[in-house]
């Protein structure tokens, strides 16, 4: 645990050039950390920016590049003692959309610098779980365990974001139905507190910090290191797509699928619109069928996609399509619209990464990224499918990105974690994953909060993930039974309101 020590016995003036920090008093820095501070243009440009490149709040004072956990420990303790604390929020990959890992005149911590300071990768796979630093990327956590023959049984649909990061929301992919979320999937974390300590948690110990931790949005610690169970990788993956023109049978298929124990191993959904372009929906299916599936959009105006996959090794490859069959049997998919592809295992759980290297060659990767993703009620799915997919979506003048919507199961996330859902059995995720060139995301926006609005009028109860409420009376209600819970392990571990400021839930700094 880190202790703290008198200011005075370690410091050292590092001088700040007054066009980076005009509205913070300059102050100087721990002995240990000072060459790891850095105020550079090129520092504070990167800790200034993330995916979503929406939001522009003021530069960082500046950024923390830690060669170990200790030096975080250190500058969150040194903020802690000052009599102005300095606000700190941990980078991982700068995937946020609305700047949540950003800090307003005060400290980023580039989490990345933990990972080239050591030399190597801070994952450590022992039997049945991977210890794996906070920076860490998915991605290089499923390579290193597939050398043993393991994997983690939760994902993400893209992999190059961090661990700390998806455990610090949720982490949700298709496999989320029966295997609930990345935070359902931690045994062990270390965490560094606004009080700058550094506490070893679990469901058994110090246990109040790890509930709070996981989907707690940064606002309790950052996360140095987590514990992931593992279980022995299949090898293969059976991909299957079905074609629906009617929501009722897509949503009621999706449904009766998730239900089923010991049956898919992922489950998600997809829409595709007129106003799609083709490169959302072609790489997934065959040339060959192109032309037929576009009409199919064009004729009906709004097709739904189901993903499945069944996962399967040497020892079961003589059975997994009898098995799909099986669980196929009785839907009411289009007849002649039923797709199968056969992948590994790490084609398919990286599948996104394609899509980013064809975006980046094209310049259309570091744009604008005007997303909304929403838990929605399965309830009111129906009303959200009328309202939403078929009136707000298809009237934008413009080519509408990927949407994704599929169901998970409440009682597989634990309800003693920070993050919170729709309060029925069966909830859906929507995400409307819309990217721009570099000025014209404000439709896109304006339509987010069309369908916001649509919600809020419907008495749709909503909530909101990744994305950020702008007052602390939406926090309130977001969090809703949670918030007195949430409010006090705030004052419990972090009583400065240091940590994560660009979440915007308590603003005293």
């Amino acid at each position: 645990m880190a202790k703290s020590r008198p200011i005075s016995t370690f410091l050292v003036i590092i001088s700040f050039l007054s066009h980076f920090t005009p509205s913070i008093e300059l102050s100087p820095w721990p002995v240990e950390i000072a060459p790891r501070i850095r105020v550079d243009p090129d520092a504070i440009a990167t800790a200034s920016t993330d995916f979503g490149q929406i939001v522009h709040p003021p530069n960082p004072a500046a950024a923390l590049y830690p060669s170990s956990v200790q030096d975080i420990a250190t500058v969150v303790n040194f903020s802690y003692n000052l009599s102005s604390p300095l606000s700190i929020a941990a980078r991982g990959r700068g995937h946020s959309l609305l700047g949540q890992a950003m800090a307003p005149n005060g400290v980023v911590v580039e989490m990345a610098s933990l990972n080239n300071s050591s030399g190597g990768s801070r994952i450590t796979v022992s039997g049945s779980y991977a210890d794996v630093g906070g920076e860490q990327l998915w991605i290089d956590l499923l390579q290193a365990t597939l050398k043993h023959g393991l994997a983690p049984v939760s994902w993400t649909d893209y992999l190059y974001i961090t661990v700390g990061g998806t455990l610090s929301n949720a982490g949700i992919s298709g496999q989320a139905f029966h295997r609930g979320p990345q935070i359902s999937n931690v045994l062990e974390l270390d965490v560094i507190t606004g009080k700058g300590e550094l506490v070893t948690c679990s469901k058994d110990t110090n246990s109040e910090l790890f509930f709070a931790v996981l989907g707690g949005l940064g606002q309790f610690g950052i996360i140095t290191r987590a514990r992931i169970p593992l279980e022995p990788a299949p090898k293969r993956a059976k991909w299957i797509q079905l074609l629906y023109n009617d929501f009722s049978a897509f949503s009621k298929d999706q449904e009766h699928l998730i239900s089923i124990n010991n049956g898919l191993d992922y489950l998600e959904g997809l829409i595709f619109l007129q106003n799609s372009p083709p490169s959302n929906w072609e790489s997934s299916f065959p040339p060959s069928d192109h032309p037929r599936i576009s009409s199919l959009i064009s004729k009906y105006g709004i097709i739904y996609c189901i993903e499945a996959v069944k996962y399967y090794d040497d020892s079961t490859s003589h059975t997994v399509d009898q098995e799909l069959q099986e669980l196929l049997q009785g839907l009411n998919f289009l007849p002649d619209f039923i797709f199968t592809k056969n992948v590994s295992l790490l084609d398919f759980l990286n599948r996104v990464r394609g899509a980013e290297l064809a975006l980046r060659s094209q310049g259309l990767w570091d744009v604008p990224h005007p997303w909304l993703n929403l838990f929605i009620p399965r309830s009111r799915m129906s009303d959200f499918n009328s309202g939403v997919f078929r009136d707000i979506l298809p009237k934008l003048n413009q080519t509408i990105a990927p949407l994704l919507v599929y169901p998970m199961n409440r009682n597989k996330w634990d309800d003693r974690m920070s993050a919170v859902t729709p309060d029925e059995d069966i909830f859906y995720a929507v995400g409307l994953l819309h990217s721009s060139r570099a000025n014209d995301w404000e439709p896109f926006e304006n339509q987010n909060k069309e369908v916001l609005h649509f919600c809020d009028k419907a008495g749709i109860k909503i909530k909101l993930y990744l994305n950020a409420y702008k007052t602390k009376e939406e926090w309130v209600t977001h969090f809703g039974p949670k918030w007195r819970t949430f409010e006090d392990s705030k004052a419990q571990f972090d009583p400065k309101l240091i940590l994560s400021p660009g979440q915007q839930i308590f603003k005293s700094i």
